[in-house]
């Protein structure tokens, strides 16, 4: 015998050497023993169960997704019905059980043979034109339009052609498969089986399905006795494999496709590293990228393959990661190269806290470290905290300038602005506060809870519904509830600046907090009069919104109650209804509902109790 191992299971001849080595490693075998010495040689020298065990060692360790039929092609022969099984199926005991036996069986002495032995030697397909030379042309049109046809004929069209019932032509069909099955199983078909072996072995667990066309150069040509090309013919032989948005895969195709997707887990890998990896799962190394972004939730960015799920999160956290670099929402949106918006970047970058905004314009991940960016007047006071209580301008100035995208106007307008005071000459501290940097707390006649229009979300942020009218869609500012804008962190004399992709929100506190004109805000959403507009302020300083159109006239009254709480999803009944009401503002579940239209009541949304049926 003067097979290798390798020329017995293809897997070996795609799979990296190095993979192989690690697993099958022998001392008593030369490298590469698998491929470099006859099997009958390997057996000799280690027994034929320790090159079983090896096979068998491999076929769990790295094709525990292929059918051991496709790892060992003999065992199709000798058991067909375990061929058709995983080693994850059926383990490695049994895995190796079954390779041993084959090994075997073809290392046993060969029994003398016939003085004659017909084996015509002819082309591939003349070998399979023999097989419907006898056939008549019923036969023959079944063969072509039914079992090897792209498009299927219909039994009814068939039986219609040629003046029998379908039953008629179904038994035909049946005796037909019945005869190529035989023909296939026979002798005279050997050189067909070994070429559907070693065409397995060029096909990996996963081509391009046009690939089989060009695997063999009669593969295109037709058959003269059907008029259809070769190709088509082997396909029906390949059993095992799944054809599937263009690919030929071995196996279950989604399986394949979960087993790429799981080695890309732990984040963004270089190309050259992923196209290793997956051959490890028996892809072709020549078509291993073309697998990996055919493969949903899998992107190659910058060389890299980056796990892509549809969340607009971890897109960006995939950007990020194989960038290095804090980048600008508008870089980040390019990089994504798909329909979201850039406001809807933005309020997830801000909200999520995988994110850190790094600089007036650019976020990194949290991961990185690194001072957030909290807005000018927010770092002054940082600065002036992390001095002790109080700070030189010139300090301050030169710290900011050096680390942030902003200008030294700005942070000295700011110095001398709402919220700070003079120590001595040239010096600030936080207004309100000692030398030593400590400050009584503001505290507002009324918490946030009890304040009117204020809901808080499932992640504890609280949010401020504004009902749009003509004065906010012209440009108008429009006041602030206390509670809101102490929730917010600001007293009386301060102000708070609000980034949005169109513009800051400045909101000032000198008589009442008063917030600036949000039509830019509006029109991006295209919001009407009658609109909601719900909305925080992130601790990163973003205003962060969320836009709903006024209700439709015909909605029940307890979903107009919900929606002007922000909640849009159906509910079952009324109880849950005031539940989430009731929590919305802060109350415990336990909340009964005279304490829900209670609350109401005190924070004075008698909007929402008219829909409940309560007294203003």
């Amino acid at each position: 015998m003067n097979l290798s191992l390798s020329d017995l299971a293809p897997p070996l001849r795609w799979t990296p050497p190095g993979q192989i080595a690690q697993i099958v490693e022998e001392p008593q075998l030369p490298d590469a023993w698998w491929q470099a010495i006859p099997l009958d040689r390997a057996c000799a020298i280690i027994g034929t169960q320790a090159v079983a065990r090896h096979l068998a060692d491999l076929a769990v360790a790295c094709w525990s997704h292929l059918l051991l039929g496709d790892i060992l092609p003999l065992l199709r022969f000798s058991d067909p019905a375990e061929a058709e099984r995983t080693p994850q199926m059926l383990g490695k005991d049994v895995a190796q059980k079954l390779f041993s036996g084959v090994f075997e069986r073809l290392l046993e002495p060969v029994a003398d043979l016939p003085a004659t032995q017909p084996k015509p030697d002819k082309p591939l397909p003349d070998l399979i034109d023999s097989v419907f030379v006898p056939l008549d042309e019923r036969q023959r049109a079944i063969a072509r339009d039914r079992l090897y046809a792209v498009q299927r004929v219909t039994l009814d069209e068939l039986a219609q052609r040629f003046s029998v019932t379908r039953e008629r032509i179904r038994q035909i069909e049946r005796d037909l498969r019945e005869h190529i099955e035989a023909w296939l199983g026979s002798p005279e078909a050997a050189p067909l089986a070994a070429h559907v072996t070693w065409l397995r072995g060029k096909l990996g667990s996963a081509v391009p399905a046009d690939d089989l066309q060009t695997a063999a150069p009669w593969h295109r040509g037709d058959l003269r006795t059907l008029g259809i090309p070769a190709w088509r013919f082997v396909r029906t032989l390949l059993t095992g494999y799944e054809q599937t948005d263009g690919w030929l895969v071995a196996g279950g195709a989604d399986e394949l496709r979960e087993k790429t997707r799981q080695l890309f887990t732990d984040g963004p890998r270089p190309l050259g590293e992923a196209v290793t990896m997956v051959t490890q799962l028996g892809v072709r190394e020549d078509v291993a990228e073309q697998w990996i972004m055919a493969v949903p939730q899998l992107r190659v960015l910058d060389q890299h393959v980056v796990p892509w799920p549809r969340s607009i999160n971890e897109k960006a956290e995939a950007v990020l990661a194989v960038v290095g670099r804090p980048m600008t929402p508008e870089e980040i949106q390019e990089r994504i190269g798909e329909d979201y918006s850039l406001v809807g970047i933005r309020n997830q970058l801000t909200a999520d806290d995988r994110f850190r905004r790094l600089d007036r314009n650019k976020y990194g991940l949290t991961r990185w470290g690194g001072d957030e960016y909290l807005g000018i007047r927010e770092m002054i006071a940082r600065e002036i905290e992390r001095a002790g209580g109080e700070a030189s301008v010139s300090t301050i100035v030169t710290n900011l300038t050096s680390r942030y995208d902003v200008s030294e106007s700005s942070v000295r307008a700011y110095s001398g602005g709402p919220g700070f005071e003079r120590t001595q000459r040239g010096w600030i501290r936080v207004a309100g506060t000692s030398p030593t940097g400590e400050a009584e707390p503001y505290q507002p006649r009324k918490d946030v809870s009890e304040t009117r229009r204020s809901f808080r979300s499932r992640d504890g942020r609280w949010w401020h519904r504004v009902d749009v009218n003509a004065e906010h869609l012209r440009g108008s500012g429009s006041p602030l509830p206390t509670g809101f804008a102490a929730y917010l962190g600001m007293a009386p004399g301060g102000q708070l600046t609000a980034a949005t992709p169109s513009g800051d929100v400045v909101i000032s506190w000198h008589n009442q907090p008063t917030m600036g004109s949000i039509r830019n805000v509006l029109a991006e959403c295209k919001a009407s009069e009658g609109d909601h507009i719900f909305l925080t302020v992130s601790d990163g300083g973003e205003l962060l919104t969320r836009y709903l159109p006024a209700a439709p006239a015909q909605m029940p009254p307890l979903n107009r109650a919900l929606y002007l709480i922000g909640y849009t999803a159906p509910v079952t009944s009324e109880m849950e209804g005031l539940r989430l009401i009731g929590a919305r503002m802060g109350l415990p579940d336990t909340a009964t509902r005279e304490e829900v239209l209670g609350r109401l009541r005190e924070r004075g949304d008698r909007d929402i109790l008219t829909f409940l049926g309560g007294p203003a």
